[in-house]
């Protein structure tokens, strides 16, 4: 199946490079990446323009004039994926967190036809993250059990940004009004998949906190992640 892999930067240079590199030399067929780049002062942007170069109508670039947003440069990916014919299209931080050989697993699910969404999964058998500290791993925990008790959520790990969807899922997102722009965009998304009624499943994968470059995280996305929780509860899907 045709598959694009969307992958949002801001600064990401240090690492954008073997990303990519461990992407193609995966050798899935007709696959190709997307990078949506948010204005890098760091040149990760102009750094994709040189590496797409060397793989013509394979990797592509979206330059985007400020930082707006990993949600919004989620959809913005999905808008390119669905004018360009792609079947199916994934999502993946650029940091190396997520470890690209596990993209096989997740495009097969769909592929398949098991599941109309793959989530890379930390909280499932056999899933895990390496790297964080005892007081990360509470919150993280707290979090994530605290958002499936009061969406009703039957996803184990909600907030993982490591995902690929049927053409026809990203279809609907389309449709819907997201408001989240950060992180608090895979809580929403999953939302509305289970009450959409799509097939989920998820895949273990070992979560590899980033060596290279710094967090995006800020206390503005913390802030979303529990704003979100609550508009959803007041939506019309929960009634």
């Amino acid at each position: 199946m045709k598959t694009l892999v969307v992958i949002p930067t801001y600064n990401e240079r240090e690492n954008i490079e073997m990303i990519l590199m461990r992407i193609l030399n995966l050798g899935v067929p007709d696959l190709h990446v997307l990078v949506v780049d948010d204005a890098s002062p760091d040149g990760t942007g102009h750094f994709v323009d040189s590496f797409s170069c060397a793989h013509p109508g394979v990797v592509q670039v979206i330059h985007r004039t400020e930082k707006s947003g990993i949600g919004s440069a989620y959809l913005a990916g999905f808008r390119y994926g669905l004018d360009h014919g792609f079947e199916v299209m994934c999502e993946m931080d650029a940091d190396g967190s997520h470890d690209p050989g596990t993209l096989p697993s997740l495009i097969e699910k769909i592929s398949s036809d098991s599941a109309d969404v793959a989530i890379g999964s930390r909280r499932v058998r056999g899933g895990e993250t390496v790297g964080w500290g005892p007081h990360r791993h509470m919150m993280s925990h707290a979090a994530m059990m605290f958002s499936r008790f009061a969406l009703g959520l039957h996803t184990r790990d909600v907030t993982s940004g490591f995902r690929c969807y049927r053409a026809s899922v990203v279809r609907q997102f389309l449709q819907r009004d997201i408001k989240s722009n950060g992180y608090a965009f895979q809580e929403e998304t999953v939302f509305y998949c289970e009450k959409l009624g799509f097939r989920i499943q998820e895949v273990p994968i070992v979560f590899k906190d980033r060596t290279k470059g710094n967090s995006k995280l800020s206390w503005k996305d913390i802030f979303e992640f529990f704003s979100t929780i609550q508009r959803l509860r007041k939506s019309d899907w929960q009634k």
